[in-house]
Order: structure tokens, then sequence, then C-alpha cells
């Protein structure tokens, strides 16, 4: 797939200067990016045909999935992964300039929930008794600062969004953790790769598998063995509710390589054989951008 071949529209989770912003302008620039303000509406731009692709978060290494981008994905039959971008996540509170003499006096904190969950122990001892509002993005909640200057509020982002929002960066680095990533995916409805160079060389492919109905004995252990004999090495696992009632679950699995591999050709057939449903998103390659959210 050559990006070349058109002038592609990008949708990503906006307001401007949130991370998947960063993630979104490392891999495209920054012309033709459309922000939108949910996840589901960024996946619903490119089903829709409205946008090209879509880059939204995936997983973070303190919180773990998004199950919002999971959930969509699994339920948007028509889409692939093009590219996955791993960037590291750096979270700042940030103020209206007008108020930072008054940060001991903050009412409220609000930002993204991942973003309040992984500031968690800063918020426990700095602000133990403030009320936590959760918003769709960091920028978003950077941007609310902003345009109310007024009110003793704060917002956790990153140093983009105090740079974009003329915030005042009241404390840095009040994430929990130093090794703080987030991947993100670039889905279309095109099965292929992103024509971007520097990725990895390692290619990844994502499969989502659901289990036979008959429930059998020792089912996950045939599933997972369809991958270890031959040797197919897992990087992730997890399962997600199906949303069809209690104990009913899809699983989705990272596979470190192709899906054109006879190996992996082998190992999709055994599992339909097994009875499982098997969806593929394709193959993809990993990028890692190590300095954007520092720029």
């Amino acid at each position: 797939m050559s990006t070349e071949e058109f002038t592609p529209i990008i949708a990503y989770l906006g307001p401007e200067a949130t991370f998947t912003h960063v993630a979104a302008s490392y891999l495209f620039g920054k012309s033709s990016l459309t922000p939108q303000p949910t996840i589901p509406d960024c996946i619903e731009a490119v089903s829709s045909g409205r946008a090209t692709y879509a880059i939204v978060p995936l997983e973070n290494a303190l919180e773990g999935s998004v199950p919002l981008t999971i959930d969509y994905m699994h339920s948007e039959r028509n889409l692939f992964i093009n590219a996955e971008l791993s960037i590291p996540i750096e979270q700042h509170l940030l103020v209206n300039k007008k108020q930072a003499e008054f940060v001991n006096d903050i009412e409220s904190v609000q930002s993204h929930p991942h973003a309040l969950a992984q500031c968690h122990k800063y918020l426990l001892y700095q602000y133990r008794r403030v009320p936590l509002i959760q918003t769709t993005s960091t920028a978003a909640a950077a941007k609310y600062v902003s345009e109310n200057p007024n009110e003793k509020i704060a917002a956790i982002g990153n140093r983009l969004a105090a740079k974009k929002y003329d915030l005042h960066i009241a404390e840095e680095n009040i994430h929990d953790f130093h090794f703080n990533h987030t991947r993100f995916v670039v889905l279309s409805l095109r099965k292929g790769q992103l024509d971007v160079p520097n990725h990895t060389e390692t290619p990844k492919t994502t499969l989502m598998v659901k289990l036979p109905e008959d429930d059998r004995s020792g089912v996950l252990h045939q599933v997972l063995s369809v991958f270890s004999w031959r040797k197919l090495n897992l990087s992730k696992i997890e399962s997600r509710p199906l949303k069809t009632g209690l104990g009913n679950y899809f699983f989705i699995i990272d596979v470190v390589e192709s899906e054109e591999k006879p190996m992996m050709k082998g190992a999709m057939e055994e599992l339909a054989a097994l009875g499982c449903s098997v969806r593929s998103f394709g193959t993809y390659y990993t990028y890692e951008d190590k300095t954007a959210i520092s720029d």
C-alpha cells in the first residue's frame, strides 16, 4: 500500500495535541489530519469511507488495553490493521496561566480516564480530596482549561497540549511509573502494510478468535498448542466479552509472524478444524517514536 497513490484523510482522536494526534503526525505528517471526538467516531469515519485511515490507541503499558478500541474493532467486520506505533507517554499537570499562582487551590482535575489512572499516586497524595473529571481525551481537558481561565481547574496532558492551548505546566512528569508507552494502530478498509520507512523488521499479525460453541474441556489449550508446536511466538493474548452472556468471550492474539507464511496458514486451517471462528486483521509492521512528546 502506498501513501503516494492518493492523498489520505486520517481520522484521529482529537482535538489537536492529543497523544493520538502526535502519533498521527509522526506517521502521516501534519496535513489531511481530521480530529474526531471519540474512538468510535474515528473507526466509523473509516468504515463509512469518510476517512482513509483511523489511528486509535490500542494499549498502554500501565493501564493495559483500551477496551473501547478492541470492542469496536471486533464489531466492525471490514477493518484491517496497516501499522502499529509505540510512543512514550509523559503526563504533566496543566493550568491556565491566570491560575498559575493558585495551583494549591485547584478544585478539580480533568483528563482522559487512562491519564487519570496513570497519575493515580500523584493525585492521591497531592489532590486527595479534589474531584477527578473524566474527558474524552487529554487535549479535550487542556482545551477546556484554556477556555475557562476563571475556574480553578487543572488538566493532565502532554507538552504539546500545553503549547497548543497556552497553558502553564504546573508540574512535570506526574505519571506514576517512568516507563509509560502507548501502542496505536492504523486502521483502514484495505489489507496491507503502511508504506512508511523505518519500521521494525519483524512483522506482526493480529487475530480475533472465538472458541467453539460446544465449550469442551481443554479447547483453549488446543488453541495455544496450534501456535506452540509450530514455534509461532505470541506477543499477546487477551480475552474480551462477546456481550452475548456471562462466560462468552473472544480472544485477541498477536502473532509475531506474517500470515502469508506456511506455518501461519497451517495454524489458521487447524484453528478452523477445531471449530474456532478466526478473523485476521492482516499483517503489519511496528514503528517506534522515542522523542515525539518532547518536541
